[in-house]
């Protein structure tokens, strides 16, 4: 506030006036110079007063604090809404039931393969043929064998049969008879054994092709023609069989725990905009103590653009639940986790703490932490701190 002196250069002078009007014209009497000092000092005394209210830099009056300078936060309360879960997880393709073929004979020289990648083969199809020459010998070898087993089991019966006419007469006797059947039953088994061989040979040499053990789809083809081959070489063929497909996605232990087999799950290729439909067939029932994860198996279809080895994401249903649903906007977090502002009845700004859940199209589920009916802030609130005075705007007012 400032002040101002009442004294006028006209009372001045009629003050002064006065002040001469008492003192002689000599200026000798001392009452009157006492009283001329004492106004002199008075209108100083005023000067400085009105000098120090006037000059700036005083105390001006408070201003009132009307809380025109609080930030302005739009706020909203969410309430709870039910959402379908999804779990968003990365995986690889992969053949539902991969068939590793190879050579389940002993082995020999490939002379010709009738297959390759990516063909549809039906269950015993030849798939590569393997040099028979030797044990075809083999086989015609032991076929002969055969009848040379027959021929003396035919005389063994003969001489039997004639012995047997002679003990009637007495000319053979009984051991003689013993011995001849002994010989007769020795070469009817060894026709038996040599056939057994032939079909043993026979059954060897059919093993020397390499034969599709079930119908499906050639996923890989590892032989060329004239290419040497053995029980332990690598397999030759890798085939999926019926076709069936699958990818496998990676989940982490709360994920796997909230899932169950026959959901249904959308499958998209790296690389690819179209999306397929298939169904958990399975989930891990162990967890990698590393990387903590354990795998979804998604049964799907076969189809062109389903290439096992390559990566895809899987968008798996995992029920509905009820959540507070809020923009990505009104989630902030910090080394402490994340949180949201919230507007108490005095309209401070108070940082609540949250759990956050999967993130939906509408935004991200919080868990815990909040009831939905708190006025939360939801936008800007990064620039705000605990405790601080806003003035809360409805969303869309």
């Amino acid at each position: 506030m400032n002040y101002e002196t009442t004294i006028t250069a006209e009372t001045q002078d009629d003050i002064a006036t006065d002040v001469a009007s008492r003192i002689g014209p000599d200026g000798s009497t001392s009452s009157s110079k006492k009283l001329l000092f004492a106004f002199i000092g008075l209108l100083v005394l005023l000067a400085a007063i009105a000098a120090y209210f006037l000059m700036p830099g005083g105390d001006p009056a408070p201003a009132a604090d009307d809380g025109a300078q609080n930030p302005v936060v739009t706020v909203v309360s969410p309430g709870k809404t039910s959402v379908s879960g999804v779990i968003e997880a990365p995986g690889t393709l992969a053949a539902r039931r991969p068939m590793p073929v190879g050579v389940v004979g002993e082995g020999g020289q490939v002379l010709s393969v009738r297959v390759d990648a990516g063909d549809w083969v039906g269950q015993g199809q030849v798939l590569a043929v393997i040099d028979r020459s030797v044990q075809s010998q083999q086989a015609s070898a032991q076929a002969a064998q055969i009848e040379v087993a027959r021929a003396d089991a035919q005389l063994a019966q003969a001489n039997l049969d004639r012995s047997l006419q002679l003990v009637e007469r007495g000319f053979v006797s009984q051991a003689d008879v013993d011995r001849l059947t002994a010989t007769r039953d020795s070469a009817a088994a060894r026709v038996k054994v040599a056939e057994a061989q032939l079909a043993e040979l026979r059954a060897r040499t059919a093993r020397l092709n390499i034969i599709a053990p079930a119908a499906g789809y050639v996923l890989e083809r590892s032989v060329e023609p004239g290419q040497t081959v053995s029980a332990g070489t690598p397999a030759l063929f890798s085939i999926a069989r019926g076709g069936e497909m699958e990818m496998r996605a990676q989940l982490s232990e709360s994920q796997l725990a909230g899932l169950s087999q026959g959901v249904s799950a959308s499958i998209v290729p790296t690389g690819s905009a179209k999306t397929f439909e298939g169904q958990v067939w399975q989930l891990s029932p162990t967890i990698d103590a590393i990387s903590r994860q354990g795998t979804a198996r998604i049964a799907l279809p076969y189809a062109p653009e389903l290439r096992p080895g390559g990566f895809a994401t899987a968008s798996i249903d995992s029920g509905s639940i009820e959540a507070i649903i809020l923009p990505e906007s009104a989630v902030l977090s910090d080394s402490e986790g994340s949180f949201v502002y919230t507007v108490n009845e005095e309209n401070k700004a108070t940082r609540t703490t949250v759990t956050t859940g999967m993130v939906t199209p509408q935004g991200i589920a919080i868990m815990e932490g909040l009831s939905g009916s708190e006025m939360i802030v939801l936008r800007a609130g990064g620039f705000l701190n605990p405790g601080e005075t806003v003035i809360p705007r409805r969303d869309g007012e």
